[in-house]
């Protein structure tokens, strides 16, 4: 069983609500638009941190983190972009990639709209956390927490960190 705490869109905030759901986690899990590289740093020294880098992102957190991320968590199949889309509105860049080879799990950010839908075609779940951080056109901060266990996903929640 792997706890994971998912989050996108930080843009250089970092806080004690979001450590607070940090330290419960197993791994977290970050969709893109880091902003300053304190956030990951800070995040790491609690817990194991996967990430992709957005289009706020500068070189040095190109360095560090991919544009995709595509591994597995115990039986799960997971893909994290940060523009990628959503069922039925996938990103040009990826669109043929995730028709060809879909994961079990698709991720991204971007949008600041908190999303979790099914992708019937694919038979894939789609998350996007929504924005955890202070900038942007979202009225309230979310990230998601879930677990995954063997090839299941399970015990999703919406956290909400309330009005940026």
């Amino acid at each position: 069983m792997t706890r994971i705490l998912l989050l996108s869109d930080t843009h250089s905030h970092i806080d004690e609500k979001i450590l607070k759901y940090a330290n419960k986690a197993d791994e977290i899990w970050h969709a893109g638009d880091i902003g300053s590289l304190i956030v990951t740093n800070q995040l790491k020294k609690i817990k194991p941190i996967r990430a992709v880098y957005g289009n706020i992102d500068d070189h040095i957190a190109q360095m560090e983190f991919p544009l995709d991320n595509r591994f597995m968590c115990e039986g799960v199949d997971v893909w994290m972009t940060h523009i990628g889309g959503y069922p039925n509105k996938y990103s040009p860049r990826i669109k043929e990639s995730i028709k060809n080879n879909p994961p079990k799990l698709f991720i991204s950010g971007h949008s600041h709209i908190l999303k979790v839908m099914w992708d019937k075609k694919l038979n894939l779940l789609h998350m996007n956390p929504g924005a955890c951080g202070k900038h942007g056109f979202h009225q309230v901060r979310t990230m998601l927490q879930f677990v995954i266990e063997g090839d299941e996903i399970k015990n999703l929640e919406i956290i909400e960190l309330g009005k940026r």
